[in-house]
């Protein structure tokens, strides 16, 4: 009862900050920086995380002058993680708010589904966590010039799963559990599989159906093969269930997953301990930039921020730079010309991007553990590209 509680305060402070937030009338002399993601629905703490760090992000820039003398404003809008209502929600900022800069959205299915139309209005759209390859780039494999993405892709994030399983955990024999209809669960098992098996690892794959709930069966089918380590690439709230039948059914070697599981400190249990995720940063850093937004991310919004609100609070950045160099808030061809070519340190490391506006970065591996009786995250090691 007290996570349900919790989820419906955090749904219903959503909401209303999102009001509040496309309530607002910006003055003539604003430069609109519009969001959209999931701050209600199944996914809500993704979209939670992500809307506040884009809103930390334009509060400080506003508190250190503006960007070419002009003050921020965002306007958000909730897609509950419905490609669909991304639609919807793409038109209204377009079209009625007139935002031609967009940080969104969140999930892979959700940002896909509006990157024809960024490219077709020339709305810049910088997409912070979505990691399926076909983002940034058309059917034909051409670059689509007005999408850009702050995370590592799943081609990368599996392989560095498959890597530390394989050369940090020693591990021989992998299982993995994959969500069949969900294409970052399915991105992240291929390129899982793929490298696990160059380094000499043997794999046995399981599926089951979004929405599933009881995973016994498929669970009997992989402990009879005795793995010593078990891939879970999908998002948290599937990872939890999926883990506590894991650990109910005996089977106690190390787990490991991907960005998605962002989320489980506060919706899991001592059942992911043993669990290893790959990730875009680590609040535990002592790099300068990270200490610093977590700092303020704490003090403003009383919890410790995850990749999802450190990933949209650098897209915001690094939009700030390229309108700078570009010499405009408004005119997104020269914004997304000065941003194709930005280079830079951020709160993820730094970052460039390659030829198809991925970013060329390094992704660090987290592991689960219990602080002052509280599950927590701590870092493990860095993956480089």
């Amino acid at each position: 009862m007290k996570k349900l509680s919790k989820v419906m305060m955090a749904a219903v402070a959503a909401a209303a900050m999102t009001s509040a937030l496309s309530a607002a009338k910006p003055k003539a002399n604003d430069a609109k920086i519009g969001f959209i993601g999931p701050l209600s629905g199944g996914v809500a703490v993704y979209g939670t995380e992500a809307r506040d760090g884009v809103q930390l992000a334009v509060e400080e820039i506003n508190a250190a002058g503006g960007v070419l003398g002009q003050k921020l404003v965002l306007v958000a809008e909730d897609d509950e993680g419905d490609p669909a209502k991304t639609v919807s929600a793409f038109k209204k900022l377009v079209t009625q708010d007139k935002v031609k800069v967009l940080v969104g959205s969140l999930t892979s299915g959700c940002t896909k589904a509006i990157t024809d139309q960024s490219q077709a209005l020339k709305v810049l759209q910088v997409a912070p966590a979505a990691t399926a390859e076909n983002i940034t780039i058309d059917a034909k494999g051409n670059t689509i010039p007005f999408v850009f993405r702050a995370c590592f892709i799943d081609p990368f994030q599996g392989t560095v799963g498959a890597k530390f399983a394989a050369e940090t955990l020693k591990a021989k024999n992998a299982a993995v559990l994959y969500d069949i209809g969900n294409d970052y669960s399915v991105g992240l098992t291929d390129n899982f599989e793929k490298t696990f098996k160059a380094a000499g690892g043997k794999v046995t794959k399981e599926s089951y159906s979004t929405g599933e709930k009881d995973f016994n069966a498929i669970i009997t089918k992989i402990k009879s093969v005795n793995p010593d380590v078990v891939y879970l690439p999908d998002y948290y709230a599937t990872v939890a269930l999926v883990a506590k039948q894991l650990r109910a059914n005996g089977v106690t070697c190390p787990l490991v997953g991907g960005d998605g599981w962002d989320g489980l400190t506060d919706n899991a249990g001592d059942e992911v301990l043993n669990g290893f995720y790959s990730n875009h940063y680590a609040t535990d850093s002592t790099d300068a930039a990270v200490k610093k937004f977590v700092g303020n991310f704490k003090a403003k919004f009383n919890r410790e921020p995850t990749s999802f609100a450190a990933l949209s609070y650098d897209s915001v950045y690094m939009l700030k730079d390229a309108m700078i160099k570009a010499g405009t808030t408004s005119d997104s061809v020269k914004i997304r010309a000065a941003l194709e070519a930005n280079s830079g340190d951020y709160v993820t490391g730094h970052l460039t991007f390659d030829a198809k506006h991925n970013p060329i970065k390094s992704a660090v591996m987290l592991e689960m553990v219990k602080k002052d009786g509280k599950l927590s995250t701590t870092y493990k090691t860095t993956v480089n590209p």
